[in-house]
């Protein structure tokens, strides 16, 4: 009787290692991916997904060396991450899962309600140092962003300071919780955050890059795209991984996946 358990015990486990799967990255994407593999699970008990966060990056190198079947990554695999991997003869394949909307968030007591991409560049690069020069209170700005390795400090460069680099002085946060922390216990503070973060300890502005038109980030105008800062969400896989992988993705792309999406917070694909 001890030796059949034994067995059934190495079985199963066997079993587990086979259909394991290692999802790794992005903090934007973290609480969207740890849902869906979730229900996978529920629904496939054969199947074992981890998932943990880390940063863009950190899940685009960990794809690199082997040690995650998905990176998950809130902006797009850069030119350099790609020759690596080809280097390591690994071509890989992206698939968008998602949408976010990227909120820029003060506190609560901050009465300004509203900001231009010119008026953002110039805080995060540090050329406007008082809320006063943006018609609010002669208080100073105090600026959070994600680490380096964060997608979402990469798009925000991006799309939003024109590739422009920060100011010396911003306060880096390892991840998005940190940022809604601080901003929220800091009456000058600024700073981005997934939408799916939103919560009412922070205060997310109306954003404009026409200088006229402002909208406030949120599902209906992330999804007719009259919110500016509007990002996919992606999951990168190796090619010869794709069988492996491939049910788990379907599922995150079916209609029960992107209803998951809706309900985290984000934008679904379809």
């Amino acid at each position: 009787m001890k030796n059949l358990l034994s067995l059934f015990l190495c079985l199963f486990i066997v079993n587990q290692a086979l259909d394991a799967q290692k999802i790794k990255g992005s903090d934007t994407v973290l609480p969207l991916a740890q849902k869906e593999a979730e229900n996978y699970m529920n629904k496939n008990s054969s199947a074992y997904v981890t998932v943990t966060g880390g940063g863009s990056g950190v899940g685009i190198s960990a794809l690199l060396d082997g040690t995650t079947d998905i990176a998950m990554t809130s902006r797009e695999i850069k030119f350099d991450e790609k020759l690596k991997l080809r280097e390591k003869g690994k071509t890989v394949v992206e698939k968008i899962i998602a949408w976010d909307a990227l909120a820029v968030i003060v506190n609560p007591s901050n009465r300004i309600t509203k900001l231009t991409r010119e008026q953002l560049e110039g805080i995060f690069t540090g050329k406007i140092t008082n809320w006063k020069e943006v018609g609010g209170s002669d208080m100073k700005i105090v600026v959070y962003s994600r680490e380096t390795s964060s997608g979402t400090y990469e798009f925000f460069k991006e799309s939003v300071l024109l590739n422009k680099n920060y100011m010396a002085s911003v306060l880096s946060m390892p991840a998005t919780g940190a940022v809604i922390q601080s901003v929220s216990q800091t009456p000058g503070a600024i700073g981005y955050v997934g939408l799916a973060y939103l919560n009412g300890n922070v205060k997310a502005l109306s954003i404009s890059y026409d200088g006229d038109n402002y909208v406030e980030p949120s599902y209906e105008n992330a999804k007719n795209r009259s919110y500016p800062v509007v990002r996919p969400l992606m999951f990168y896989y190796v090619k010869t991984d794709e069988q492996k992988v491939k049910p788990l993705i379907d599922y995150v792309l079916s209609a029960e996946g992107q209803n998951t999406v809706k309900n985290i917070g984000y934008i679904d694909v379809n």
